[in-house]
């Protein structure tokens, strides 16, 4: 059987044709094998952005048969892929930015991936290229094929613009009057010739019939006689039929070709004179139907205006979770829309952990408390000389006055509660230190630094952890932890490790306070090493808490009424990342002087009725 070739090297049957648009989309034809086989199928890990509440996730890729699918893993291939997008129509767009990331979109579905480097990203991008080669699509032969079809529409499209262009540019009827007046002219001249040839023909006709006498007089005279043309007759019968034949197909049967040629042009005329008669009417009429035309056109100028915006904003929704509205130093989310987002993250918490207070005070947690000759030492630990310089400095600096040339701006005032702030930048991160003093009724500074150093109760008060973990249990006094914060969206999620230890501060004289101190400060642990998922943050925090007590009246003993509690609070926190300068001064502002109300309540409520812990 014969066959024909396709434009991508298959064959085609004799039998089998083309169809109307050009491809060999819709054949059933199965595709045959390359020379190599056929390209193979491509697989590996990739980083899959899944939502904006788990980010980046590893996913086993797998490209095969121009179809892209993802599993959960690569032992999970055989319950089946959870997605997959057919490249005939995908859009791959290498990330301007990020050098490991690429983005494949199919109408309103997109795809964003991650490779683990860029060598990996381009090995990916020239696999679906060939698939998609492969499959005909992209490819030069696809082109060539759909060349023929495409050049015809762009004819038929061409002369269409063409046709209307006039009317859109506001060519008057009157123009089109003169261009009729035209075509009469040139009707009429082409009539006119055609009449010269009819009055030819008869002319013509005419001299034949004179000639044809002549002949048959000649003939019967039986002499042989010469055409005009030098050409013999002869007097035979035979030859005489023929010459009769040649004469008598050029009859014209009487027809009056001047008069027909007259009439049709009488007709002619009086069909352009209705023409024009309809034309001036329709003159007319054109200013009304113009100033309706620019009516409805300004309509639809308003209706597409309306349609684009309202797609913009629909596209926009639709990838609004996407990586490229979150924090990120090509976020495409501005400062403003940041802080509203952030905003409404912090209020839907705040909301839940009100709901989840009832719960929480339900569930009664009772914690030991070491003799506190167990942390006025500073114990024996690869981190010992650390903590005992971190436990002088907050000693030494921490208890400073804010005045002076510090340069500490009160941000809020609520009550005996102050937060002091000073605004400070490194290459475009704040680091803004923070101090807060408050007062605390009815508990001791014993009391509130161990609630704020035990690791079991810290559920109970935290809002903002999401979880945590004890990495390593240094000393009675000391530990290193590692916690995971709860992500506000467009935020990147933080995690910190860093090392917590409490201190009894021995006094130097009976008129000292008694004074207790816990100092959280980052570290760095091989059982904790920095991740993709979150933004490691470095801290240094310093919970300073000394105890008042007022003498109480009489032989009475002390009571939690005669107690008050000095609480200076120090926090310089790198936050890492790339959020804005603003929304993290607003956030600060915002949480730290609901983190010291909550939590000098929960341990009031907590202190409520036992006995004083000194």
């Amino acid at each position: 059987m014969n066959s024909s070739p396709l434009p991508n090297g298959r064959l085609l049957p004799d039998s089998q044709s083309w169809n109307s648009s050009g491809s060999d989309e819709d054949l059933d034809v199965e595709p045959g094998p390359g020379p190599h086989g056929g390209v193979a199928e491509f697989g590996g890990v990739l980083s899959k952005w899944t939502n904006y509440i788990h980010g980046w996730q590893d996913r086993w890729v797998v490209l095969k048969n121009n179809t892209l699918s993802y599993y959960k893993s690569q032992d999970e291939r055989e319950y089946g892929c959870r997605g997959s997008l057919c490249l005939s129509k995908a859009v791959i767009t290498p990330h301007e930015f990020d050098e490991c990331r690429l983005d494949i979109s199919v109408n309103d579905s997109v795809w964003y991936l991650r490779a683990q480097d860029p060598e990996h990203r381009n090995q990916w991008i020239e696999s679906i290229e060939q698939h998609r080669a492969e499959s005909g699509y992209g490819s030069e032969s696809s082109l060539r094929r759909h060349g023929s079809m495409l050049s015809l529409t762009s004819a038929t499209s061409g002369y269409s613009a063409t046709s209307t262009s006039s009317f859109k540019k506001g060519h008057s009827l009157r123009e089109k009057l003169a261009e009729m007046e035209t075509f009469r002219d040139i009707l009429c001249r082409q009539v006119d010739t055609l009449q010269k040839y009819f009055d030819g023909c008869s002319d013509a006709v005419t001299r034949d019939e004179l000639q044809r006498d002549k002949i048959v007089e000649d003939d019967e005279d039986g002499f042989p006689n010469t055409r005009s043309d030098g050409e013999f007759l002869h007097n035979n019968n035979n030859s005489k039929e023929k010459l009769f034949q040649c004469l008598s197909h050029k009859g014209i049967n009487g027809i009056d070709f001047k008069g027909e040629a007259i009439t049709f042009k009488a007709t002619t005329v009086g069909i352009l004179a209705t023409l024009s008669h309809c034309i001036d009417l329709m003159v007319k009429r054109e200013d009304s139907w113009q100033k309706r035309l620019d009516k409805e056109m300004e309509k639809r100028r308003r209706v597409e205006e309306a349609y684009k915006s309202a797609l913009s904003e629909l596209k926009m929704k639709s990838h609004f979770g996407g990586p490229d509205y979150e924090e990120g130093p090509n976020s495409l989310i501005n400062e403003d829309e940041f802080f509203d987002a952030v905003e409404a993250a912090l209020d839907r918490q705040d909301k839940i952990e009100e709901q989840s207070q009832c719960e929480k005070s339900r569930i009664q947690r009772s914690s030991s408390v070491p003799s506190g000759d167990v942390f006025s030492s500073v114990g024996s630990h690869r981190f010992a000389e650390k903590v005992e310089e971190m436990v002088q400095n907050h000693m030494t600096y921490s208890l400073q006055d804010v005045g002076g040339d510090a340069n500490w701006q009160l941000v809020v005032e609520e009550g005996e509660m102050k937060v002091y702030r000073r605004e400070v930048e490194e290459n475009g991160i704040v680091l803004d230190p923070l101090k807060a003093t408050h007062c605390v009724k009815g508990v001791t500074g014993h009391e509130l630094c161990h609630y704020f150093w035990d690791t079991d109760v810290r559920n109970d008060w935290e809002t903002t952890v999401e979880n945590f973990n004890i990495v390593e249990t240094l000393s009675d006094n000391a530990i290193i932890i590692y916690q995971t914060h709860k992500r506000v969206w467009p935020a990147s999620q933080r995690d910190v490790l860093y090392l917590s230890a409490i201190r009894k501060i021995i006094a130097n004289n009976e008129n000292d306070p008694d004074t207790w101190l816990v100092c959280n400060f980052s570290v760095e642990h091989e059982n904790a090493q920095p991740n993709n998922r979150c933004v490691r943050a470095k801290i240094n925090i310093g919970m300073i808490c000394q105890t008042l007590v007022s003498p109480p009246e009489g032989d009475k003993e002390i009571s939690r009424d005669n107690i008050l509690c000095k609480i200076t609070y120090v926090a310089n926190v790198n936050p890492g990342g790339w959020a804005p300068a603003s929304v993290l001064r607003a956030v600060a502002k915002r949480e730290y002087p609901k983190f010291l109300k909550r939590f000098t309540s929960y341990v009031q409520e907590k202190t409520a009725g036992k006995p004083i812990l000194f």
